[in-house]
């Protein structure tokens, strides 16, 4: 600063000097022109009056841009305050030591860059307002306000564009929504097979998206009237598949041909009222050939119900509870009340079928069992060979052993059932546990029966023999005197002369009288023995010969006694 100072006053008194210099060559030249002094004291008077009014007006200048800069200076403050304000920023701090020219630059490229800024901002927030305002019409939701006339705040702007994310997110949302919605709309009303008729359903369907305000009350009313055709769409569906049974069902009955029931079932691109009314008039036909052939129906029903209580073990009794079976006035009354008898059977069936498998399997397994321990009570099965009685044995343990388990299975499914149902399941008329008891009974006295028949036909046939004494003379006549077989010290050949003394002697036949065999009466304080345990247990007091395979392998396991005789094994003593 100092080297700027030197400078203009050495420029100034250079101005001074360079003044003398003109003053003295103008002297010099009124010396040579002869100017008088009054002439000079007028010339130089006009040349100071020149330099003066030059002066002045310089001085007048820089005084006029003086005033100019601190007017400048004072609005520059006045307008940068108000930027300040308005775009929400610290004012301004002007640094010490700054001369007027600086101050003045300073407060212009200042004001310049905030009224840029300013300019920025009310046009970006008028882009932001712009779509913010056509997604909130979209939407039908309030748009973010800014006080009209304001500048924002860069706070303002930033909360404004999270707005505005936050409105692209939801229409979003909203498009896939209800482009889904007006999706599955479109295929309901196809599916039922009727054009859109509120305004409502027209719009939701429409092609053009800007159509339909995206509001939420709107997406609840397309999701009602979504549920409201679906509904409708089940429920003709539902119909439709009743229908389709009883058409099945009157086609089971009358035996319809496959070649009749493909056209009718050939429904590819109808829709479902279409299919509905196509299967309607199906079942107007059928059930004018159903009226027109009642009595075959009815004997068709009563097959198909004959087999339903056979699979649910039904007792004659049961049946008969069934009136209309028996009936013979074929009215279209009578073929109702068996098809609903069909329907409460098929649902019982359907309800118990894994009981029921099982009592069938049950019941085989039984009716093996029981032809098994038939042959094993046939004596005559002893003389077989090549190991059938002993596979016959191995099959009847194993029967055995399959009933109990399965015995243990279905009380415990039954019981369960009849706790769940609260109703007792009936096998043939009575529960499964007491039918089992019956049939074990049953083959117990069946085979007690048996015994005691084999038992008493063994004694009419037998005659009784009356010893006689044979002549004192018959002993010497015919005896060999040496290499006589003897049997526990009885000679064979006195045996042998014996049996033919009493072929040869007429014997009467006598007939002995049976034992009675009492049973014990059953009270409630005898104990009761499981049917498995009576069924193994044989009893040998009506036959001499075993009644099972089991009893013949015992009596061959027996150690033989000295004092029996066998015929395979007699000991000769020679």
């Amino acid at each position: 600063m100092s080297r700027l100072t030197r400078k203009s006053e050495i420029l100034a008194s250079s101005i001074i000097s360079s003044t003398n210099k003109a003053l003295a060559s103008l002297m010099d030249i009124w010396d040579g022109l002869g100017v008088k002094e009054e002439m000079r004291l007028q010339r130089i008077e006009q040349v100071k009056r020149h330099i003066e009014e030059l002066l002045n007006k310089m001085i007048h200048e820089e005084r006029a841009m003086k005033d100019r800069l601190e007017k400048s200076i004072q609005f520059s403050r006045k307008e940068l305050k108000a930027l300040c304000h308005d775009l929400s920023v610290e004012e301004y701090k002007i640094e010490e030591n700054m001369t007027i020219l600086q101050i003045e630059k300073d407060l212009r490229v200042r004001v310049d860059v905030l009224t840029k800024q300013k300019s920025d901002r009310l046009e970006e927030l008028q882009i932001l307002q712009q779509e913010d305002q056509q997604l909130c019409s979209d939407l039908c939701v309030t748009p973010y306000y800014i006080p009209s006339g304001s500048i924002p705040s860069l706070e303002q702007l930033e909360q404004l564009k999270e707005h505005i994310m936050v409105q692209r997110e939801e229409k979003r949302t909203r498009l896939q929504a209800f482009s889904i919605l007006r999706a599955e709309i479109r295929q309901c009303l196809d599916d039922i097979g009727r054009q859109p008729e509120s305004s409502l359903e027209q719009d939701a369907i429409c092609d053009d998206d800007d159509a339909f305000f995206l509001t939420l009350e709107n997406n609840k009313a397309l999701t009602v009237l979504k549920t409201q055709l679906e509904l409708r769409k089940e429920a003709l569906l539902s119909t439709l598949n009743t229908i389709k049974e009883k058409v099945v069902s009157l086609w089971d009955l009358l035996q319809v041909t496959q070649e009749e029931r493909q056209a009718c079932e050939k429904t590819s691109g109808q829709s479902i009222r279409e299919e509905l009314s196509m299967w309607e008039s199906e079942l107007a036909r059928v059930e004018e050939l159903k009226m027109a052939n009642l009595k075959q129906l009815i004997l068709n029903i009563r097959k198909e119900l004959k087999d339903y209580w056979d699979k649910c073990f039904y007792s004659t009794e049961q049946t008969e509870q069934f009136a209309p079976y028996y009936c013979d006035d074929y009215t279209e009354d009578l073929l109702s009340q068996h098809d609903e008898e069909v329907i409460r059977m098929k649902a019982l069936y359907d309800k118990c079928k894994l009981i029921l498998d099982a009592v069938a399997k049950w019941e085989s397994s039984w009716t093996q069992f029981v032809i098994l321990e038939k042959k094993a009570l046939d004596p005559n099965r002893l003389l077989n060979r090549g190991g059938s009685l002993l596979k016959e044995e191995k099959e009847r343990a194993k029967l055995q052993k399959l009933l109990s388990k399965l015995e243990e299975e279905l009380k415990s499914r039954i019981d369960s059932w009849e706790l769940e149902q609260g109703c007792p399941l009936l096998i043939k008329g009575s529960k499964f546990m007491d039918h089992v008891a019956n049939q074990w009974e049953m083959l117990k006295q069946q085979k007690e029966r048996e015994k005691q028949d084999r038992t008493q036909k063994k004694e009419e046939t037998t005659p009784f023999k009356t010893p006689i004494k044979r002549p004192a003379a018959a002993y010497s006549q015919g005896t060999p005197s040496s290499k006589t077989r003897k049997i526990n010290g009885t000679n064979y050949s006195t045996m042998s002369r014996t049996n033919v003394t009493h072929s040869s002697v007429s014997q009467t036949t006598v007939k002995v009288p049976l034992p009675t065999i009492k049973t014990p009466l059953k009270t409630r304080d005898t104990p009761v023995r499981t049917p498995l345990q009576d069924s193994n247990k044989q009893s040998v007091a009506f036959s001499s010969q075993p009644g099972s395979y089991s009893e013949f392998k015992e009596e061959i396991s027996k150690k033989s006694c000295k004092d029996a005789i066998f015929n395979s094994t007699i000991n000769e003593n020679l």
